[in-house]
């Protein structure tokens, strides 16, 4: 590799590392970051930088890894005896969390669980049951990210690695 290269690739897993911490960090789109830290690799380098098979795949990862965090707090809600109100809820506390920072993001998903789930007649204890399934399944959710965003880092680096050994 040349210096240009490895500080490309720096430069690149630089921005894939502020993703990663958009896992953490509510507003800041992990998985989309560290894509478009590949693509931008891709772009500047062209047939240097990580091949079009690899953006495909960190391109399948990042829409597997969004659908995945926006449907495991409805997920987690409906395991622990949502209805389909409570769910409902979740998802809305869900869009609704995340123009509040973390602790919206967090609190989000239980407060609409719960508030559709007395609303459709049911008592506190199965409601605020189905709250807490809300925010396990936001953990869960969130835990795929972070495995999603370690992969795609790992691919990315991996694959400009390993050609380097190869060509060279």
């Amino acid at each position: 590799m040349s210096i240009t290269e490895i500080i490309g690739l720096w430069l690149a897993l630089l921005v894939m590392t502020v993703g990663l911490m958009g896992c953490l960090i509510p507003g800041i789109p992990s998985t989309p970051i560290i894509l478009l830290g590949a693509v931008g690799h891709k772009i500047y380098f062209q047939e240097d930088g990580s091949s079009w098979w690899m953006i495909g795949l960190l391109l399948l990862i990042t829409i597997f890894s969004l659908v995945l965090e926006h449907l495991a707090a409805v997920v987690g809600a409906k395991k622990l005896g949502a209805t389909r109100k409570g769910i409902i809820g979740a998802f809305i506390g869900v869009m609704v969390g995340f123009f509040f920072s973390l602790p919206g993001m967090i609190l989000g998903p239980f407060i609409g669980a719960v508030s559709f789930e007395l609303i459709g007649g049911r008592e506190w204890r199965d409601a605020s049951k189905a709250g807490v399934g809300a925010i396990v399944g936001l953990l869960a959710g969130t835990l795929g990210k972070i495995a999603c965003s370690i992969a795609m880092i790992a691919a990315f680096a991996g694959e400009l690695l390993w050609r380097d050994i190869e060509f060279n």
